[in-house]
């Protein structure tokens, strides 16, 4: 059981997400599909937070001392990942918001799109259901990865 809270846990945090919480949980022993499934839960968790509030903490904070710093590191990060969505996407932004949460590499998980897509004026259900399916997508190919490489250390 503390496995499965583990892994809800670490999937709930910045940069590291689900694409730490699943390798953790395969590590640990727990069982993939369960696995999967609570840290699909926990990724998603902060997003709609992400979407309504992020921004105006991140703006709110960017001039204040000992925060200051971090939280204009978030926002340029948010504002740099809508931009290169932006870019690339065009038309297609749903599609690009879904890979590029998909897509497990480092800073492009479901905080990041989220704040790209508050910062874009996405429609809040496009863009959640893109965030979803693209951690639905970045699970699926980190519970193959990790499934491979504990299976072979083992």
């Amino acid at each position: 059981m503390l496995k499965y809270l583990i892994t809800f846990l670490v999937s709930m945090v910045p940069i590291v997400e689900l694409r730490g919480a699943i390798p953790i949980a395969v590590g640990m022993g727990a069982k993939l599909l369960p696995a999967y499934a609570i840290a699909v839960v926990g990724n998603m968790i902060p997003v709609p937070f992400i979407f309504f509030f992020a921004r105006k903490l991140l703006v709110w904070g960017s001039d204040k001392p000992v925060i200051g710093g971090f939280f204009r590191f978030c926002l340029r990060k948010g504002e740099a990942g809508g931009r290169k969505l932006q870019e690339k996407a065009g038309q297609g932004l749903f599609l690009a918001l879904l890979l590029f949460v998909g897509i497990p590499l480092p800073g492009t998980g479901a905080w990041t799109g989220t704040l790209a897509a508050s910062i874009l004026n996405m429609d809040f259900k496009k863009s959640v259901l893109a965030v979803v399916l693209g951690v639905l997508l970045a699970g699926i190919i980190m519970g193959l990865v990790s499934a491979g490489v504990f299976t072979a250390i083992r």
